[in-house]
């Protein structure tokens, strides 16, 4: 598949004319999946929903076909009760729209370092027999741009039989990815609004958190940043820092906020410095307004950004993520409720481990100490609940912070683990934990 430096398209006034051939309406592009196919869509807010729409309308002509991708930000509507026998989804993370499904047998779930899921594709362990795009109208060589989604859709685009492909005015041009109009069998020219995804609400517990974290971030650090309240949380609590960087799967509007201010710079970073380096991105206009066709941001595959022989290249990096339990042992669980999977790996472990070898890094788990709606519910238990995956291990845990502090747990043995992380429990639980710890190491 050829990516860049094509030149072939003299002007890109005369795409539309040059691959008049290939432009065919959405129902037609999508007539060309075949009963037992599996398509890998765009990831999280880079999905095409026109395609989407028109691949779940002609369900009743299709049977056995699998849809793989991570996050699902659309509706996601091939997941619904009405269309088992006709789609079955495989998830590489479960999302809100996709849940339900997983949880009822209608889909499945398939464990993954988010970094590792390029290769899935490029070895044949998952065949991709189409992949749906969404790309950027393109640029005078006729390369269009994979935008806010780039992940492990590339690498399925350089592996599909048939390649299907939205061009929306509205998905931003982002440089360090591509795919040529030569290489797509089959063009929808639709404009409409990019998924976006709203600010979280920031609420006094997350803000206290934040704090905790910004504290262990110096000057000329590098981010990686989860999704969520808790990560801009921390960012709110930057900016008398000076020459922060970004290297992270993702990021968000408040990167933008703190690079418009001269936060973030990304001056002082050992590797690609002066630019922001992700794979995909879910934001607001302001997100996708600031990356279109911005020469200081890089959008290239997961097996770049989350390798963590390629993280732990760059000093000086701190993760930043999130977790549903830890147990004593310092044991995090960050994708599951009992045997529900609820989320997935992502790219927690890739950068847990990447930051550990990097000179200067930090690997931090950042949480409320309690979740539930209507009945508190410690999230730092003895034991992790029955049938909960451990996501990242006691071997590789670094920094666990809570509202309530920060517990350093690298080096530390089980008795001061369990003693640090009592410590920055809910004191609710706190009594509870102790007898646990009493009976487990004794007065």
């Amino acid at each position: 598949m050829r990516l860049i430096f094509k030149k072939d398209v003299s002007n890109v006034q005369d795409w539309k004319e040059k691959y008049a051939g290939k432009i065919v309406s959405p129902a037609e592009a999508v007539s060309h999946v075949k009963s037992g196919d599996k398509i890998v869509f765009s990831h999280a807010c880079g999905e095409s929903q026109v395609l989407t729409e028109a691949l779940v309308k002609q369900a009743d002509r299709l049977k056995d076909v699998e849809i793989i991708h991570m996050v699902a930000m659309g509706a996601a509507k091939y997941c619904l009760p009405e269309m088992e026998g006709h789609f079955r989804h495989n998830a590489l993370f479960v999302g809100a729209t996709t849940r339900e499904a997983v949880e009822s047998g209608r889909a499945d779930y398939t464990p993954c370092f988010f970094h590792e899921a390029p290769r899935l594709f490029t070895d044949g362990t998952i065949p991709v027999d189409v992949v749906m795009l969404q790309v950027s109208e393109p640029d005078e060589n006729g390369i269009c741009s994979l935008g806010i989604s780039v992940d492990y859709t590339q690498a399925a685009a350089s592996v599909a039989t048939l390649k299907i492909a939205q061009i929306n005015k509205n998905m931003p041009y982002t440089y360090g990815n591509g795919i040529h109009l030569d290489d797509l069998d089959y063009l929808v020219i639709k404009d409409e609004p990019i998924i976006e995804l709203p600010p979280p609400k920031i609420g006094e517990i997350e803000q206290r958190i934040g704090e905790h974290v910004a504290s262990l971030i110096q000057d000329g650090d590098t981010l990686q940043l989860g999704i969520g309240a808790i990560p801009d949380a921390v960012l709110s609590f930057l900016g008398d820092k000076k020459d922060l960087g970004i290297h992270s799967e993702m990021f968000s509007d408040g990167v933008v906020d703190l690079a418009e201010k001269g936060v973030i710079t990304n001056r002082k970073k050992s590797l690609d410095p002066g630019k922001f380096l992700s794979c995909f991105l879910m934001g607001t206009k302001k997100l996708y307004n600031f990356i279109d066709h911005n020469p200081d941001v890089i959008i290239r595959p997961v097996d770049y950004t989350n390798d963590p022989f390629v993280i732990s290249q760059i000093d000086n990096i701190i993760s930043i993520n999130s977790a549903m339990q830890v147990d004593l042992m310092g044991q995090v669980n960050a994708e599951m409720i009992g045997l529900r999977q609820f989320s997935g790996v992502g790219g927690q472990v890739d950068f847990v481990r990447g930051a550990a070898r990097a000179k200067g890094g930090k690997a931090i788990i950042a949480m409320p100490s309690t979740t539930g709606k209507t009945k508190k519910i410690s999230k730092i238990v003895p034991l992790l609940d029955r049938g909960a995956a451990v996501t990242t291990s006691r071997n590789d845990v670094d920094y666990i912070v809570t509202e309530f502090g920060i517990a350093a747990l690298h080096g530390k043995t089980l008795r001061q683990r369990a003693k640090a992380l009592i410590a920055i429990a809910h004191p609710d639980f706190r009594a509870s934990l102790e007898e646990e710890f009493n009976a487990r190491f004794g007065l």
